[in-house]
Formats: C-alpha cells, structure tokens, sequence
C-alpha cells in the first residue's frame, strides 16, 4: 500500500509538471504507455507527471471499498483486494488498464451483466482539472456535474488522481461451463433469462460472457464463484484459453487465473505474432505472454509498417484496421452479428453481457450523458479485433465506417479507444457533445485539454 504522504508528494508534482506547460500550450499526460488503438499525433512537449499516482491508498474490507491513484493498473489493484477475498464490481480483461483509464475511457468484463461498467463502482473521485484545480466529485453536490461526465471523456475534462471504488467478495476458485448454442436467437434468449433469474438451468451464475466462432457456433461461459478446491486449469502455459471453450464443458480456474484468463493471449490475437504456435510458445517467455507485450509490438509496426511493406513486396492487398468494441441492444444482437458474419467475416468474436447498475436501495440505475446506455435495457458488448483487406476500389476506413452505421441502426454505441470517422454533428448526438462542451467550460475555460472529438476522431 502507498502511504498517504506519499500520495500528496505526487499531487504535488503533478501540479509542478502543469505549471512547468508554456500558457497556451495543450495540457497533457506525460505518459508513454497506452491501452489505446488510436495513433495519436502527440508533439514533443512537457505533459504532466502522472509517475507517482499508480498504487492502492488503502483497502477497507469491512466498508469493501479501496482507495486507488488514477494511474494504479487493475493487476495491481487485483494483488491488493484477493487477500482480502474482494475483487472490483467489474476487472476489466487486460492486466494494464488503470482505474482512471477504465472510467475515463470505458472498460467492461464478465460482471457487467450485474455490476454495469467500472466507472459504475466509484463512489467518490479527485479530478485534477484542466484549469489546473483539483476537485472532488461524488454523485451529488458542488461536482455532480463532473462525476456524471467523466466516464468516456477520455481525459478532456481533466485526469483522476484518486478513486475510491466499490469492492465484492469472492472465492478462491471459479467454475465455468461452456455452454454451446448453434443458433444465435436462442443465445440471445439465454442471456436475457440468466440477467433477469442471475441463474442457468437451477444454478447461479456470477459472471457470463462467450464467444461466437460463426453463426453456428457459439459459447456462452458462464461463471461461479466457489471454494471448490479441485484441480484447476492453466492457461499460462502451452494451452490456451479461448480453445478450451469448444472442448471442455466444465471448467475450473482460480480467481486470479480467471480474471486475467484472456490476458496471456490477448484474446486470440497473440496468433497474429505466432505466440500460438507450440514452437514458438515454447521458446516464448511466460513473463512475455501479455497484452502489454503484445501492444508494444503492434505500436513498432505502426511506426515501422514492416508486415505492410511485406505485404506490399507479396503482392498482397492493404489492409485495414478494425479494432471495435460496440455495445448493440440485445434484441438487435442476433440480427447484428449475422449481419457481421456476412459482411466483415472476421472471428473469433468475443461476446459480453451489459446492464447499467442498478445500486441497492437507489431503484434504478444513473445514466451517463457521453455514452448514454438506456438503464433497464440489456445490451451485449461485441469485441472483433484484427484487420480485413482492402477491396480494389475501396478506401481504408470504409469497413469502419459501415460498421458505426449498423451499429448506429441497431440503436448501439461503440468505444472509443480505436479508430472513429464520425463527422462532428453525429459524433455530439451520440456521444453527450452538449453536455460535454458545458461541463469542459465550467473545469476548463482555457480549453487546455485536448477535446473529446479532437481525440476520438481527429486523433490529435
């Protein structure tokens, strides 16, 4: 745990490295990592030192809350809170995703069916803002306004320093069954009965998400939290986590595997560096085997485009990005990934459970005005990762953009943590750009922040 002096200490050089930013010149995080899939045209330029605010403050395990700096990654917090048999309301599946990141920007895991989006979980924040103040947003009073905006302005109304957020009880193991469906209405149907009953088939369900390999294949896992000490799985090893859905129908890992199980290999995409390969995978440090690691990689081919120009030197075609996760309502969801199946052809896909929270004791759940999810609608998070040739005639970003507008038609939203093509117009309609530009001039007058569409879609 960090010291509470120690936490000041950073605060303090953090409101040195802003007063060290020339006046008129944009405000940003000095920061060299990024869980981002957005290429960003980032000047040479002093940013704030965010370098002390990565650990947990403190633990509470009777209140079940944890205090954590803004830049504190989940790995970190997760070591912190399973001790103490508690875990956050919703891990977001990559170990380096930091709180302030996860709220700033959206996160979502297999308890979103129930607990909502990670930003759902703080009760309290303190925001260093734009114009160089720091504040204390809660739900009600003097900062309402800035708690209610923050999650999705992806660091344009200002940076958290410290959240405090919401803890569950687990167990020590988690046990998983993988239940196949050949067609994807009765998947559809299945996940409204488990988020209503929170039950499958006369058992509980904690935690639930899948994977759809084509229309006519897909899993749903779903997970409960147990003290069943059987053996468990490995999948940091020469197995690999996704594969195992299609040939075990029971499983069991421990908590801390289980939260981290999609880590190793990125979902799927570690295939794409030949991480997969038995071979490979024998030589490959473990200690290597991470989204980071991987994320390092595909940033070196941003700027180097070695695989394109091998591509290119093969003969073969360009190809294009597509890097989504889109939240589609769950009445649209079957419709919607047949309709991506015929078009974009891309799998595996992955498959997550959403609902807004709803808090004990408050009777419905808070809405967010820049990334306005209906509370008491189910909606199903869709995640496609990889990229899709380039047909002769067409342009890069024309996959994308016919993307946003199926899901646009599907009354869905989509992240923004990848490439965007909205025109200003639509993007404010969809993503609270009123509401955004009153909140920004209250904490931000100067405009020292880089706005939300400047960095959402003009990547600046």
């Amino acid at each position: 745990m960090l010291a509470l002096r120690d936490h000041d200490v950073a605060v303090a050089q953090l409101r040195r490295s802003y007063a060290a930013v020339p006046p008129g010149r944009p405000v940003r995080l000095a920061k060299r990592t990024s869980n981002l899939f957005r290429p960003r045209n980032v000047p040479r330029a002093p940013g704030l030192d965010v370098s002390g605010l990565g650990g947990v403050l403190h633990v509470d395990p009777a209140a079940r809350t944890a205090d954590v700096q803004g830049m504190c990654t989940y790995e970190r917090l997760v070591e912190a809170t399973l001790p103490y048999a508690l875990m956050p309301l919703v891990v977001p599946q990559l170990r380096t995703i930091t709180l302030g990141g996860a709220v700033t920007g959206l996160g979502i895991e297999s308890t979103s069916f129930r607990n909502g989006l990670p930003h759902e979980s703080v009760t309290e924040m303190d925001v260093f803002t734009g114009a160089g103040e720091l504040v204390t947003a809660r739900p009600e009073g003097e900062h309402a306004d800035l708690f209610a905006a923050f999650p999705n302005s992806l660091g344009s109304l200002g940076y958290a320093t410290r959240l405090r957020i919401a803890l569950q009880p687990v167990r020590r193991h988690v046990a998983l069954r993988n239940v196949r469906f050949t067609d994807l209405t009765a998947l559809t149907e299945a996940i409204g009965e488990i988020t209503a009953a929170r039950a499958w088939a006369g058992e509980g369900v904690d935690a639930m998400d899948g994977v759809m390999f084509s229309p006519g294949e897909a899993y749903l896992v779903l997970a409960r939290f147990t003290d069943d000490a059987r053996r468990a799985s490995d999948y940091t090893g020469q197995d690999i986590y996704y594969r195992s859905l299609r040939r075990l129908p029971h499983d069991t890992l421990t908590t801390h595997d289980y939260l981290w199980r999609w880590d190793t290999d990125w979902f799927w995409c570690s295939a794409a560096f030949g991480a997969q390969h038995p071979l490979v995978r024998r030589v490959w440090p473990a200690r290597w085997r991470r989204s980071d690691v991987y994320h390092r990689i595909v940033r070196l081919e941003y700027r180097h485009q070695v695989a394109a120009r091998i591509d290119r030197w093969r003969g073969q075609p360009a190809r294009e990005r597509v890097v989504q996760d889109v939240e589609i309502p769950l009445e649209r969801t079957a419709d919607f990934l047949r309709w991506f199946a015929r078009r974009v052809g891309m799998t595996p896909v992955w498959l997550c459970p959403l609902r807004l929270r709803e808090p004990a004791g408050r009777g419905s759940a808070r809405s967010w005005p820049l990334y306005p999810l209906r509370p008491g609608q189910d909606y199903v998070n869709i995640g496609f990762w990889g990229s899709v040739p380039i047909a002769e005639g067409a342009a890069d970003g024309d996959v994308n953009r016919e993307i946003e507008r199926a899901v646009s038609e599907a009354g869905g939203h989509k992240s923004l943590y990848s490439d965007a093509y909205y025109d200003r117009d639509s993007f404010d309609r969809l993503y609270g750009g009123d509401t955004w530009r009153v909140v920004r001039d209250r904490y931000d007058p100067e405009h020292r922040l880089t706005g939300l569409y400047e960095k959402a879609v003009a990547r600046a």
